[in-house]
């Protein structure tokens, strides 16, 4: 009986150690990052998730963890916060934080939203932010190319290596910005600012297949440059896994890739109601997968040719197995036929040549 009583009696003082403990952990989680008074401008967009802003706080070194900050607002039931511009400092803690994003602010009044679609090329994102921004279009294919930036970004992105920092990119930062629509405080928002938004949204969009890509048989620079390729080809998610495939099947039977849309980019072609000519197919360029001097048999085109939609990188991550080889679309209705014979896509190729204006 009085081995029991010991027992108990240990248990309850064990207990009481691991709940003191547990609070001094939670308490110093949440607690000031420092007693740093600088102030730190924080943007809260519109439509934010609570784990959303638990990142945001923690790139702009305000909170110690994602995790506890969550876990306060869980339980003290203040999730209410609202989006806007603050004005925060390292020695606030997560209780003093919270409650002034509660409160909110009244310093949103510029907002500007710009909208990037999928399959959007370097060129033409530089026109959008132009337009929308009062930054200049030079301004953004300027900042593409910046490898002082770019090195920057691979500190703190597994997916930016330095396969950007090859001269023979057009645009080093290709691919890599992810297509979406988002909020920032004004006009006046600058090239750097929104780069940084859409890489952040590209590495929360691919980040859970991070082991997926590590073992592929592509580099993670190559994926992109797949999936930029199958995102210009097929229009429906439902075709670009099989769109892929056909893709790898040339790449591991080192043939061409034959793709008309590396053509279009590598003479900077945007205007898509243009045929292309003889002579373009023929430029000689490495992103060009229509040459047929050999140059280009079993290779990818040197970088991505656009922006990508999750879709396309999912397709790209994770092909069709299969053994087409050739594909064709009917343009007019988006549906995507394949094909293991030459003969048979030829046929198909001659039925929809009215509808797809000889191709």
């Amino acid at each position: 009986m009085k081995r029991l009583k010991n027992i108990a009696l240990f248990l309850v003082i064990f207990s009481t150690i691991l709940v003191i403990i547990g609070t001094l952990i939670f308490k110093y989680e949440i607690g000031p990052i420092s007693n740093k008074q600088d102030v730190v401008e924080v943007i809260i967009p519109k439509g934010s998730s609570v784990k959303q802003i638990a990142s945001i706080l923690k790139d702009k070194k305000l909170i110690r963890n994602e995790t506890f900050f969550m876990l306060y607002i869980k339980l003290t039931n203040t999730s209410n916060m609202k989006a806007g511009i603050y004005s925060l400092s390292e020695d606030m803690g997560v209780e003093k934080i919270i409650e002034q994003l509660n409160d909110g602010t009244d310093k949103y009044e510029g907002e500007i939203s710009i909208t990037f679609k999928e399959g959007l090329n370097m060129r033409e994102i530089a026109k959008v932010i132009s337009e929308k921004t009062n930054n200049k279009y030079q301004d953004v294919i300027d900042k593409a190319n910046d490898s002082n930036y770019i090195n920057s970004l691979k500190e703190d992105y597994w997916f930016i290596t330095d396969s950007l920092n090859n001269d023979d990119l057009y645009y080093k930062l290709e691919g890599y910005l992810y297509p979406d629509t988002y909020n920032f405080i004004d006009k006046d928002v600058s090239v750097e600012t929104i780069f940084n938004v859409m890489i952040k949204e590209m590495d929360n969009k691919i980040s859970k297949y991070k082991d997926t890509i590590n073992n592929n048989q592509l580099s993670i620079h190559e994926i992109f440059t797949l999936a930029s390729i199958v995102e210009e080809e097929a229009s429906r998610d439902v075709d670009r896994p099989n769109v892929s495939s056909v893709f790898i099947n040339r790449l591991n039977r080192n043939m061409p890739l034959g793709s008309d849309v590396t053509t279009r980019y590598a003479v900077k072609l945007d205007d898509y109601s243009k045929v292309l000519t003889a002579s373009e197919y023929a430029t000689n360029s490495k992103y060009n997968t229509r040459l047929t001097d050999g140059s280009m048999n079993g290779k990818l085109p040197v970088g991505p040719i656009c922006n990508v939609s999750i879709s396309s990188l999912i397709a790209a991550i994770e092909p069709t197995e299969s053994t087409y080889i050739y594909f064709i679309a009917n343009i007019k209705t988006k549906e995507t036929f394949f094909y293991d014979n030459y003969n048979d896509f030829l046929v198909k190729k001659n039925e929809l040549s009215s509808i797809n204006n000889g191709y």
